[in-house]
């Protein structure tokens, strides 16, 4: 046993030696390569893939960060339904076995991935060992970024996953992204790019399902709701008739459609949300769908998997034929929406222009980050800042007590009342009551991170960790971890990781189902 230990420490010394080669590699160059991989863990589906990612750095600025100038998918998985175990807790075991294959059948091994993101979203986030899976890929070498999706970050990864955001960006126009899962639908509203408003709803291709004997068993919540109303029995006998199905499936069509053409709901619509409704600031001038209901609306899927989502499709294109003028475009992404990976690269930042409360707050890794896109060039309201960090913050589904990076670029003159007002604002929205648990990072593509700390501290009287750092860009959906402040040369590592997305290739024409 002492031997398998000293074996274990050998290869975790390899692993740090490795990653911090990388980092220095990293560093030191303006085009990197990097292989990644993106595993999606949903409450119907489970499937990943490998990725190779170029980067290049913007400007001839160190501490600048990298864009992605190409993308290619190395390998992809099948598509396996999520297993779960009678008690309904996922079953840990075979989806590692899965990816175990999964590395195999593409002929990498873990050592030749350099990031990758790890996605739990829908029903399974609910089960009760769902943290412990993302803890197993966090562990992998401290590679992964993992992260628990909500019904609103859902709809977001959907919408970028599926490419309808860029290609709403290059039709300029507004669209309506709608992802069918098995157990919940989720909408985007996207306009020129931009995603301005999400909503879900508890309707999917497999609230009701066959077990592995062939009977009709599985009957969730949502179904049972509808089933109650249509006067239908739920039980296994009953589910087997064809036709009980088929009601059910368009009861919840018709619930799709009103959601759709954002007519008033009815009581079991209304029961059925999951979020507020979508905010319809802009009407949408097409609509796009992923997930795996969506296979069968655009006619890519035709086999029965044991549910009812080959039914609902075919209730929602007919609804859709008979309800909206609007025209359905085929993503470039259906089933497989989600992410390919994680960009990482690494920033360092002088340690002149830091503020840290805490020594010991630092290293972190997997920081989500809450942008701001405020213009803060002018006045600063603090209370309309606030606004916007809690908007941003409930989009992306992270608590504002939460251990999170709040990121924006300072504009105007470094004024102490400017300062004053922006520190407000944070304390507002973090700290309302002058207190956290969780450590706050700021992280500000300016020079003005001193200052605002020591305003949190000094002058607000904030009873928290912090640590407010300036000269990194970032934006939504990045995470960074933030290694130790070194002496000398007086620097912070921050290790920047980007979601990664499909590329806007895809023709976008309009789908034959309309």
């Amino acid at each position: 046993m002492p031997h398998d230990l000293d074996l274990d420490h050998e290869h975790e010394q390899l692993d740090e030696a490795r990653r911090a080669a990388i980092a220095q590699l990293i560093w030191e160059q303006d085009t990197i390569a990097l292989r990644t991989v993106g595993i999606d863990i949903g409450s119907s589906t489970s499937h990943l893939l490998f990725a190779q990612v170029t980067l290049r750095r913007c400007t001839e600025g160190l501490s600048s960060r990298f864009a992605v100038v190409d993308r290619r998918v190395l390998w992809r998985s099948p598509i396996m339904l999520t297993p779960f175990l009678p008690d309904g807790t996922i079953d840990s075991h075979e989806l590692a076995h899965f990816v175990d294959h999964a590395y195999h059948d593409a002929g990498l091994a873990r050592t030749d991935i350099d990031s990758g993101a790890v996605i739990l979203t829908g029903e399974a986030i609910k089960r009760s060992n769902a943290r412990l899976i993302d803890e197993i890929f966090a562990r992998e070498s401290g590679k992964f970024v993992c992260a628990t999706a909500g019904h609103k970050l859902e709809s977001i990864l959907a919408a970028h996953g599926s490419g309808a955001t860029a290609l709403s960006r290059r039709r300029g126009e507004c669209g309506l992204h709608i992802d069918i899962g098995g157990g919940t639908t989720k909408l985007a509203l996207i306009d020129k790019g931009e995603i301005v408003s999400v909503a879900a709803f508890a309707v999917g291709g497999r609230l009701l399902a066959q077990d592995a004997s062939g009977a009709w068993t599985r009957c969730d919540e949502p179904a049972r709701l509808v089933a109650g109303q249509l006067g239908i029995d739920v039980s296994p006998a009953s589910l087997a008739r064809a036709s009980a199905r088929l009601a059910i499936a368009r009861r919840l069509a018709h619930i799709v459609a009103d959601q759709i053409a954002g007519t008033t709901l009815d009581g079991l619509g209304r029961a059925l949300a999951l979020t507020a409704p979508l905010e319809r600031s802009v009407q949408p001038r097409f609509m796009s769908f992923s997930g795996g209901v969506a296979e069968y609306i655009f006619g890519r899927e035709h086999a029965s998997h044991g549910d009812i989502a080959e039914l609902l499709a075919r209730e929602i294109v007919g609804q859709i034929k008979a309800r909206i003028a609007i025209p359905v475009i085929e993503p470039l992404e259906r089933i497989r929406a989600t992410v390919i990976g994680a960009s990482q690269f690494t920033v360092q930042v002088s340690g002149k222009t830091i503020h840290v409360s805490d020594p010991g707050l630092l290293p972190v890794r997997n920081v989500p980050v809450l942008h701001l896109g405020a213009d803060m060039s002018g006045p600063i309201d603090p209370g309309q800042v606030a606004a916007a960090l809690h908007d941003s913050a409930a989009m992306l589904d992270l608590a504002p007590g939460a251990q999170l990076a709040i990121a924006f670029k300072w504009q105007g003159e470094p004024e102490h009342a400017r300062l004053f007002a922006m520190a407000s604002a944070i304390m507002r929205f973090a700290a309302p009551a002058g207190k956290r648990s969780a450590a706050l990072f700021l992280m500000i593509d300016g020079d003005v991170a001193a200052s605002l700390g020591r305003i949190l501290h000094r002058e607000l009287g904030l009873d928290g960790s912090l640590a407010a750092i300036d000269g990194v860009s970032l934006r939504e959906l990045d995470f960074v971890d933030v290694g130790e402040l070194l002496e000398p040369p007086g620097v912070v590592p921050v290790v920047i990781k980007s979601l990664l997305f499909p590329s806007d290739e895809g023709t976008g024409a309009q789908s034959p189902i309309v």
